[in-house]
């Protein structure tokens, strides 16, 4: 039976090719961050769900957020063939991986607030 590894802490010195800038570029920004968190934790919503979630988020902002996190694959779309035609946005088990991330984020907010 092969052993894993466990995962690697994150060192001050280690390479430089730090892979934060592509993470930044993935999930940063204020609107992604909540699209993610709502999508992984309350599960599938139609666009509309989401604009009424999101306070302040213009209808452009939401739609250009969703297009850039499927294309980077962390959420899918499902468009279903009816009259008028019906959308909705899950995260992809790539953007569930972010789970653990969330929570983390939610466990340091308690502790520091």
């Amino acid at each position: 039976m092969k052993q894993e590894n466990p995962p690697r802490k994150f060192q001050e010195n280690d390479n430089p090719q730090c892979p934060m800038p592509d993470i930044a570029q993935l999930i940063g920004g204020k609107w992604k961050l909540i699209i993610l968190q709502i999508l992984i934790f309350q599960g599938t919503k139609r666009f509309s769900e989401l604009k009424r979630a999101i306070e302040g988020v213009t209808q452009t902002m939401l739609t250009q957020q969703l297009r850039a996190l499927e294309r980077d694959g962390l959420v899918s779309r499902k468009v279903y063939p009816e009259v008028p035609p019906r959308v909705e946005y899950s995260a992809t088990p790539k953007g569930r991986d972010l789970t653990l991330v969330f929570q983390s984020m939610h466990d340091w907010w308690v502790r520091n607030e």
